[in-house]
């Protein structure tokens, strides 16, 4: 399977995020992304995984775990960390995310990469943070995790699912529409992104002829209020029932061209749905499509690795972790979270002109000659350029556009990007 399908597979899985139970007497206090640390480390970064892909999910482990050891074993051959191989803790693969970040704390982990999905995170932040280490998830995407109180340990590589709202009011705009109808799936995915779709439609002119909610299996009411506004084009929010809200939205003949869906709703339909329901239909996944070097690399490391869904922000999260523990000349967690945001380009409202001067730098050892050198890094990687807020959010995501054909197949057809303000 090649990265584009890998990609549309994956929206639908291990992207998603569940209902996330976000309880503050679990939180931690201070944000260490905003702190000066003392060196407390023992000379060796240790960096975890966390897997809890299992089922049809399972094989989203194999890319992440080939793009770490492809990271550190770049890492290792430029030097390693002061001197001394950077360690990759062995891992083990399940859902009890918490169980697994208690393996890595006794391990003596430095940063840990993972959960996959949003609903594992709080568990494994509560955790890790508790122990200061350094959590970076390369795929959650639930908008609550940027106020989630870990007490600034926690990062994340992937963009929150709000992020799309502007890159899906630009494609509304782009084809001609001057008025939108959003079509949004009950729960926090959607109410989340409706509200920063229609934030963004009036930041592009366009008016919201009707926003409707619905719940899966039952989206006909939805389709009627939207063929009843008559907009120029209908945006559809959804995630569990994505083919039965399009489904109906074809039969109310809001379908083809009109339609735009957001990352949770993009799939491989074909026979599923009727003849060209999504014909010339426009839908977003966040990300880039990876670059013929880096494949050629993941898969000189992993010959079997089919799926390269989230390696691009797993290889990123593993290189950022030892650029902040070279910048900091310490291994420690809070070492490691308090540099973050520096090396990646990021700054806080109050220095906003920070990095100007930066060294832009795309791979570990490009940032750390520089930073023997005594200069600011910017690391900008395969996912792109990165730039960490005081939420641990990335500022600028990547997204690519696809296009579906008559027989209900979507084609990468274009790239857009999504910025979001520091702070």
């Amino acid at each position: 399977m090649g990265a584009e399908r890998a990609a549309v597979r994956a929206v639908m899985t291990a992207g998603a995020c569940l209902v996330l139970a976000l309880t503050a007497c679990a939180g931690q206090a201070g944000n260490a992304r905003l702190s000066e640390a003392e060196a407390s480390g023992d000379g060796t970064l240790r960096i975890g995984l966390i897997l809890d892909n299992v089922g049809d999910r399972s094989f989203l482990n194999d890319s992440q775990r080939t793009a770490a050891r492809l990271a550190v074993q770049e890492i290792n051959a430029a030097g390693g960390h002061k001197g001394k191989p950077v360690e990759l803790l062995p891992e083990k693969v399940n859902e009890d995310a918490s169980g697994q970040a208690r393996e890595l704390v006794a391990a003596k982990a430095d940063v840990v990469i993972g959960p996959t999905d949003s609903s594992n995170a709080g568990e494994a932040i509560d955790v890790l943070a508790r122990a200061k280490v350094t959590l970076i998830s390369p795929a959650n995407t639930a908008m609550a995790l940027s106020k989630y109180k870990s007490g600034g340990y926690y990062f994340r590589t992937a963009a929150a699912d709000v992020a799309q709202a502007s890159v899906l009011a630009k494609l509304a705009k782009d084809g001609g529409a001057r008025s939108v109808a959003v079509i949004h799936e009950a729960g926090s995915y959607g109410a989340d992104v409706l509200g920063a779709v229609k934030s963004a439609a009036s930041q592009a002119d366009l008016d919201i002829a009707v926003d409707a909610e619905f719940t899966p299996g039952d989206a006909r009411g939805a389709a009627a209020k939207a063929k009843d506004s008559a907009p120029d084009a209908v945006i559809l929010v959804a995630r569990q029932d994505a083919v039965g809200a399009i489904a109906e939205l074809n039969n109310a003949g809001l379908g083809g061209k009109k339609l735009i869906l957001s990352d949770g709703a993009v799939d491989q339909y074909g026979s599923r749905l009727g003849s060209k329901a999504l014909d010339g239909s426009r839908g977003v996944l966040p990300g880039t499509f990876p670059s013929a070097h880096f494949q050629g690399e993941l898969v000189a490391v992993n010959a079997q690795l089919k799926d390269m869904t989230f390696a691009a922000e797993t290889y990123d999260a593993a290189n950022l972790a030892a650029i902040a523990a070279a910048a900091a000349q310490d291994d420690a967690g809070a070492s490691i979270a308090s540099h973050l945001l520096a090396v990646s380009g990021g700054r806080t409202a109050s220095e906003a002109d920070r990095a100007a001067d930066a060294q832009v730098c795309k791979t570990y050892q490009e940032c750390a000659e520089a930073i023997r050198l005594g200069k600011t890094v910017d690391y900008d990687g395969e996912s792109g350029a990165i730039a960490f807020d005081s939420s641990g959010d990335i500022t600028s995501a990547n997204y690519m556009v696809f296009t579906y054909g008559a027989d209900n197949t979507a084609k990468m057809s274009g790239t857009e990007s999504a910025a979001k303000d520091a702070g």
